[in-house]
C-alpha cells in the first residue's frame, strides 16, 4: 500500500527510487537459459557416470546381469544330452541360444529346424550312425528331440575335427566347406584360425558368438548346468 502526500500525489515512498539498475532487455530470459544449460549439463553429466557404470558391468557381465541377456530354458534335456554325448552343457546352451534364441519353432531359410537348427537331412545321417538318439529323426520340432540331435551332431563333429571350435565352423558352414578351408590353409602352409579365417561372415559370426557365450553360461548358470566334460572352446587346441 502507498501513502498520498499533501499535493494529493502519491507519496515518498513510492516515489522513492530502488537503488537498483534497472535490468537489461531480456536479462531475464538469458538468466532462465543459463539456469537450463546448466541443468542439461548435470543431467548429461549423470547420464555419462551412469553410462560408464553400465559398460563396466557390460564388460564384467556378472551373473545377474549375464541372465538378462543369455536365456536358458530346457536345462533337463540339456543336461542329460550332455551327459549322454559327453559335452560341455553351456555349449549345448550357447549353440542353442545363437542358433535360435530358444525359440522352439524357429525355421531357417535353408530349412533347419528347431532349437539348435537341425537340418532334416542331417538328422537322418546321424539316425543311421552310432548311439543314436531313440527318437526318430522325424520329430525335430520337439525341442527334446532337436537337442538330442543336435548334440548328438556336435559330439560326432568334435570327434571328427578335434576341436570344439572346428567343429562349429562345420555345424554351421557344412562340413564340405570346412574342409575345403583346412585344404586352402593347408597348402599355403598355414594353420586355419577360427574363426578368424573363416570365408563366411555368418559362420564366422556364429562361432565367434558361441564361443563368446560359452563362459557367460558357465557363469551365468552354475547352479542349472553342470560341466561334465573338458569339451569347450578351447578343448583340442
Amino acid at each position: 500500500m502507498t501513502r498520498e502526500g499533501s499535493s494529493g500525489g502519491r507519496g515518498a515512498v513510492a516515489d522513492r527510487p530502488s537503488g537498483r539498475a534497472p535490468a537489461p532487455p531480456g536479462g531475464r530470459t538469458r538468466h532462465r537459459r543459463g539456469r537450463r544449460a546448466a541443468v542439461l549439463l548435470v543431467l548429461a553429466l549423470v547420464g555419462v557416470v551412469a553410462g560408464g557404470a553400465w559398460f563396466q558391468v557390460h564388460q564384467a557381465m556378472p551373473s545377474w546381469y549375464a541372465r538378462l541377456w543369455y536365456p536358458l530354458d530346457y536345462e533337463e534335456a540339456i543336461r542329460a544330452e550332455a551327459a549322454r554325448n559327453d559335452l560341455d552343457p553351456a555349449l549345448i546352451a550357447a549353440v542353442i541360444n545363437t542358433e535360435s534364441g530358444f525359440v522352439a519353432d524357429s525355421r531357417s531359410s535353408q530349412r533347419a529346424v528347431g532349437l539348435m537348427q537341425v537340418l532334416p537331412e542331417t538328422a537322418r545321417y546321424i539316425a543311421e550312425g552310432p548311439d543314436r538318439p531313440s527318437p526318430p529323426p522325424d520329430r525335430l520340432e520337439d525341442p527334446e528331440v532337436n537337442i538330442a540331435y543336435g548334440s548328438r551332431y556336435l559330439r560326432y563333429l568334435i570327434d571328427r575335427y578335434g576341436t570344439a571350435p572346428l567343429a562349429l565352423a562345420a555345424y554351421n558352414g557344412g562340413e564340405t566347406n570346412l574342409a575345403e578351408w583346412l585344404d586352402l590353409a593347408r597348402r599355403r602352409g598355414e594353420v586355419l584360425r577360427i574363426p578368424e579365417d573363416i570365408p563366411f561372415s555368418e559362420t564366422r559370426e556364429f562361432v565367434a558368438r558361441v564361443l563368446e557365450a560359452v563362459p557367460i553360461y558357465r557363469r551365468a548358470y552354475g547352479d542349472r548346468l553342470f560341466v561334465t566334460s573338458l569339451e569347450g572352446p578351447g578343448a583340442g587346441g
